[in-house]
């Protein structure tokens, strides 16, 4: 249980695969509406109390809670034990932060004792061990003690990654707020009903008369305004699928794909057909084999295609669940 640096080597390379300053900004003013809209004697609508920012999770609900929620506010795991006297002072300074990071963190505390297999899922040989989960994504933090400023530096960095990269707002936190919904149950039942049946409306209809670009637009169009609306995130991975495969040549596509096992774009253009096809672990684990074998800039670009085919199929199914597991295991 000997501590190791600080490292938050994959966050930084997922910040570095573009620009997202852009991002950022409308995260930042979606926050700021958000507030401005919801705010009043009784609080924000939908919003947690403190206390329901730090929450204990087990297998069985690790997707359900961890992954759901990690699309709303990035999750820092924390994998402890009883018996483990380091934990003991990392955990209080873990619950610490995370209050004090106002929803824009998520703790989840992982008793190893209890959750042997998710401990052997990512690869733990000593605790405490710290991860974070961000869109599905899993993140290495540190493992062992570390200096409360170290920690603190780290925290930062990841909720900064989050709303650049994915334009993740957090939760809306309220101190009044005890007895509202906890954040996995806020998750489970997603965002609540905004004011764009229109825009969503208008859609699903360029999808139907075959319209593409328009039915991406019109998503992107909520998206701005509402970057976690699940439906409009459903419908823009599902017409950007589509634009995409709509004037490929299958045989070639998938004569490419043989003659070129390594080749990411050639196994992420055979992926896009498999799922349009629904062969959907077909393209699940072609994407996971060739992030195997890619490095860099090619393996950052399979894997953020497979996250979008992730989008396309939705959280609950659990071929999504077991490419998740498999994807972290490549990785990590």
């Amino acid at each position: 249980m000997q501590p190791r640096n600080m490292s938050m080597s994959g966050v930084v390379d997922l910040a570095a695969v573009k620009a997202a300053a852009d991002a950022k900004a409308k995260a930042e003013q979606a926050r700021a509406e958000a507030a401005r809209q919801g705010g009043g004697a009784s609080g924000p609508a939908g919003a947690v109390p403190p206390s329901a920012l730090v929450i204990d999770v087990d297998e069985a609900a690790f997707d359900s809670t961890v992954i759901r929620l990690s699309d709303q506010v990035p999750v820092v795991l924390d994998f402890w034990a009883e018996w483990c006297e380091p934990c003991k002072q990392l955990g209080p300074l873990l619950e610490r932060l995370t209050v004090e990071a106002n929803g824009r963190l998520v703790l989840a505390k992982i008793d190893v004792d209890a959750n042997q297999m998710l401990m052997q899922q990512f690869g733990i040989q000593g605790i405490p061990a710290v991860f974070a989960v961000v869109a599905g994504q899993v993140l290495p933090l540190f493992q062992g003690a570390a200096p409360e400023q170290e920690i603190r530096a780290t925290l930062a960095q990841l909720v900064q990654v989050a709303e650049e990269r994915f334009g993740l707002l957090g939760l809306q936190v309220d101190p009044a707020a005890e007895g509202a919904q906890a954040p996995a149950a806020a998750a489970a039942t997603g965002p609540a009903a905004g004011p764009y049946d229109a825009l969503l409306e208008a859609a699903v209809v360029a999808l139907d008369a075959g319209d593409l670009a328009g039915a991406v637009q019109a998503y992107k169009n909520v998206l701005v305004d509402d970057p976690g609306n699940t439906e409009a995130k459903l419908g823009l991975a599902q017409a950007e699928l589509l634009s995409r495969v709509q004037h490929m040549d299958p045989q070639a596509v998938r004569a490419a794909a043989a003659e070129k096992p390594k080749d990411p774009q050639a196994q992420i253009a055979a992926a896009d057909l498999d799922l349009v096809g629904g062969h959907v672990e077909d393209a699940f684990g072609r994407l996971v084999d060739t992030v195997r074998v890619t490095f860099g800039e090619d393996r950052d670009a399979v894997r953020l295609r497979l996250l979008e085919l992730f989008e396309v199929i939705g959280a609950d199914d659990p071929r999504v669940s077991a490419a998740r597991t498999a994807l972290a295991r490549v990785l990590f």
